[in-house]
């Protein structure tokens, strides 16, 4: 049996994009729920100025509270050095670094050049080898399918960014769909590139659902062996920085297409579903996507670690 890996992603690329502040103790209760329903990954804030997004003003107080929650491998964004030192201080076990593969949505989002973003990202790696816990250093290429202000990214620029962020100490990559304009045919080139360029190392996705082909993508990547995805509960989010990105792929979705294709993704659905009503008592002014939540679990289901299982016994 294969197994798939979700990171709950809503609770920073869902909520960066909102004017609406949601409450700390809202957002506890969220990673909390989610937790709880077997998600073992969670993306829990940013390390971002709060003079430029006051939404991850209590960045320290989410990282906190979910660093006490046992086997769950708690993750955070970091646009920067000074962004990684905060992270480090805490203990964040996975630090996200991005930059895009387009040069000026690189310029438009962090104010620099993508080469001085891979430059700093070798900066961090330095200062998280001094570190007392080493946390896990995930490089994401956003914009690696498309661009808005661009148009089409070259192929081969992802695949050697790719590799320079590699050797500049990477333990994952993720390859970013920010703006929605990846399909199934780009998804399985470009998976496919990066994958013989970097080898072994663990290579995920992060799809958005702008034009509908979110979930359509995580099939093509699943076929090319990529087993980590980002979600987002409710399909909450989207880059602020980039018009018309809106819409992650749902958490609830996609979990459902994986345990249907077979992939045990530790997570009960039906569970995570009902953690949907924080989202809508605290949000009320943002609409909550997906289709799972709408039509339900079919009757027939069973998941893949449960066919799995009687299978074996047979």
């Amino acid at each position: 049996m294969h197994h798939v890996v979700l990171r709950e992603v809503g609770l920073r690329d869902g909520l960066q994009s909102l004017a609406q502040f949601m409450p700390t103790a809202a957002k506890c209760a969220w990673i909390a729920a989610e937790h709880a329903a077997g998600v073992n990954e969670i993306e829990v804030s940013s390390f971002v100025p709060p003079k430029l997004l006051p939404q991850f003003a209590d960045a320290e107080q989410v990282v906190q509270y979910a660093l006490t929650l046992p086997g769950l491998t708690v993750s955070a964004l970091i646009p920067n050095l000074r962004g990684a030192e905060r992270g480090l201080a805490l203990g964040v076990h996975k630090l996200n670094y991005v930059l895009s593969a387009s040069e000026s949505h690189n310029r438009n989002n962090v104010r620099r050049s993508t080469q001085e973003s891979v430059d700093d990202f070798a900066r961090i790696v330095a200062a998280a080898r001094g570190a007392a816990n080493r946390p896990i250093l995930c490089a994401g290429l956003a914009t690696s399918f498309g661009c808005t202000i661009e148009g089409a990214v070259d192929e081969d620029r992802v695949r050697r960014l790719a590799g320079e962020l590699a050797a500049a100490g990477a333990d994952e990559l993720v390859l970013a769909d920010t703006v929605g304009y990846g399909d199934p045919a780009a998804v399985r080139r470009v998976f496919a590139a990066v994958k013989q360029e970097v080898g072994d190392m663990v290579v995920g996705a992060h799809f958005h659902d702008t034009r509908g082909l979110g979930i359509a993508n995580v099939q093509a990547a699943l076929e090319m062996g990529v087993r980590h995805f980002d979600a987002s509960l409710a399909g909450l989010g989207g880059c602020p920085f980039a018009p018309g990105a809106t819409g992650n792929i749902v958490t609830e979705d996609t979990a459902f297409l994986c345990e249907t294709l077979g992939y045990d993704t530790g997570i009960d659905i039906e569970r995570l579903v009902r953690v949907r009503p924080i989202l809508a008592a605290n949000l009320q002014d943002t609409a909550l996507l997906g289709n799972l939540a709408k039509a339900g679990l079919p009757k027939h289901f069973v998941p893949a670690r449960q066919r799995a299982q009687t299978e074996a016994a047979q």
